[in-house]
């Protein structure tokens, strides 16, 4: 499972995963994330992973969990 937290590390490749894990600093989430490449991604959509712990984009499936 990949991180999807922040940094300065090389970009995420958009849509390269299924499961991100993420944490309150990526709130308020969306897919793609601000650290994933956009050249070849879909549109950005929020997701709203607060209220359940995980949620799924309607777009690529992938999956996001929040950790504790």
């Amino acid at each position: 499972m990949a991180s999807a937290a922040t940094s300065t590390a090389k970009p995420i490749a958009a849509n390269a995963e299924n499961r991100y894990e993420v944490t309150r600093a990526d709130l308020p989430l969306s897919c793609p994330m601000p650290s994933m490449a956009l050249w070849n991604s879909h549109p950005k959509v929020y997701l709203p992973v607060e209220e359940l712990g995980s949620a799924k984009c309607p777009y690529c499936g992938a999956v996001y969990t929040l950790k504790s």
